[in-house]
């Protein structure tokens, strides 16, 4: 939806594919990226790390009381509509991948989600910037999504908005109408998965 991602090529590699310099992220290869911690992300200006999940601090709903969740996933349908993300920027997650699971607590299977062509995969995303207590400012970062295409429809109800690389321009800088024309299930047949037996979940 996503609820793991993996991203294990080389952060150059990464800066190639998108045209842009590279910044000093240090990131080493990482098999199993989880909600909390830091994520590479594309903002307008330059390859930073955010934290996954949105603290909405001060945030509050339809009905003006405080959204309490940590945000990992924000729903495309209503990402510009809802009041808790009024204001937000918008940002592009680059990953290898992600991960699903099926199946019944304690029995569940793995999969492994990726490109079927090798190329890296650009998730829609939306960022905020939380004032922590101690004067510290975090800047965090939420997926977009949307229904699934055919691929993911066995496993999973949503999946991630992913983006082509033409489309990155205009999710980061165009007008929120052109953002919203974007926010599309991915083609059909260009995901190649597979059960993912060979992760140590405990190890980031």
């Amino acid at each position: 939806m996503p609820g793991r991602f993996f991203l294990t090529r080389p952060i150059s590699d990464i800066a190639q594919f998108l045209g842009v310099s590279e910044t000093p992220v240090a990131q080493p290869a990482r098999k199993n990226i989880q909600p909390g911690q830091d994520v590479l992300a594309l903002t307008r200006d330059a390859l930073v790390s955010m934290r996954w999940g949105m603290i909405p601090v001060g945030r509050v709903n339809a009905r003006g009381r405080p959204v309490m969740e940590t945000i990992i996933n924000a729903r495309s349908e209503t990402v510009f509509d809802k009041t808790a993300f009024e204001g937000v920027g918008r940002a592009i997650i680059p990953v290898d991948g992600w991960y699903e699971w099926t199946g019944e607590k304690r029995r569940k299977t793995a999969w492994r989600i990726s490109s079927a062509d090798g190329s890296p995969l650009l998730f829609a995303a939306i960022t905020d910037r939380w004032q922590a207590p101690g004067g510290l400012t975090i800047d965090q970062i939420a997926a977009v999504t949307c229904e699934p295409n055919a691929d993911v429809k066995p496993i999973h109800h949503r999946m991630g908005v992913l983006l082509e690389r033409s489309d990155v321009e205009d999710w980061l800088n165009g007008s929120e109408e052109r953002a919203k024309s974007l926010t599309r299930s991915w083609p059909n047949g260009r995901l190649h998965i597979e059960e993912a037996n060979d992760v140590d979940w405990s190890a980031p």
